[in-house]
């Protein structure tokens, strides 16, 4: 999602105190008790170096569309990340801004006991008031007309969005939203791109088809023009 799109970034309403940093390719918002804009602008910095310095030596885990195996030498973040590949049956790249989200996150809860962080539609969240999040779905008529609302848990949580219609994002898909929450921002970002990938069908019979194979899966829902399919324990909202 280029830097123009994140126009819903407008719109929030929210007590905590907000702020951004972008650093090439990774826009992230942050939410949180007090600004910590520079706390996360140095643990983002030092994630994006970690892992460019492996795609260098190791371009596989880079272009692979397949889950990828790595090195027990290799960084946390890219152990996490090849983990996540292989729960969600994807690249390892289609993890990455969930799993910057999360790194990002854990770090400022050293500062903040409440962290939001978003990137690009993907968002680790440790809370601790009920919040309401906005779904966008492109040109679909229910776009920013459905949310889901998220109670406080007692550890962080992930919630992804991926879209085989808008976006720049890889996607074989037809969905125009697919939203997963999961125990993490990491496994929700590849399990969205994963099931964006099986939105083949109208009926959304490839991704009921899916959701066996994924324990971890709280919950999910798709978009596509005026349908919506929702499983698990999600509640949605009207905005």
């Amino acid at each position: 999602m280029k830097y123009e799109t994140r126009f819903y970034r407008k719109i929030i309403d929210n007590e905590l105190v907000s702020s951004s940093v972008r650093i090439e390719e990774s826009d992230i918002l942050i939410l949180a008790e007090k600004n910590l804009s520079n706390e996360a602008e140095k643990e983002l910095k030092k994630q994006r170096n970690l892992l460019k310095t492996y795609i260098k030596n190791f371009p596989d885990f880079y272009y692979s569309f397949e889950p990828v195996q790595v090195e027990k030498s290799a960084p946390e973040i890219v152990k996490n990340m090849s983990e996540a590949s292989f729960l969600c049956n994807v690249g390892p790249m289609a993890t990455v801004a969930g799993a910057l989200a999360d790194y990002v996150g854990r770090h400022l809860l050293h500062f903040s006991g409440e962290v939001i962080i978003e990137n690009g539609g993907d968002i680790f969240l440790m809370i601790k008031k009920e919040k309401n999040i906005a779904v966008y779905a492109g040109n679909s008529p229910l776009s920013l007309k459905i949310g889901i609302h998220v109670k406080p848990k007692q550890y962080p949580f992930g919630i992804a969005t991926s879209s085989g219609t808008i976006g720049h994002s890889t996607s074989f898909g037809k969905a125009d939203s697919v939203t997963v929450i999961c125990p993490s921002a990491t496994i929700a970002d590849g399990l969205a791109t994963f099931m964006c990938n099986q939105m083949i069908d109208e009926d959304f019979s490839g991704i009921k088809n899916s959701l066996k194979n994924f324990p971890f899966l709280e919950g999910i829902l798709v978009i596509k023009q005026e349908k919506l399919f929702a499983w698990g324990n999600i509640e949605l909202i009207k905005i």
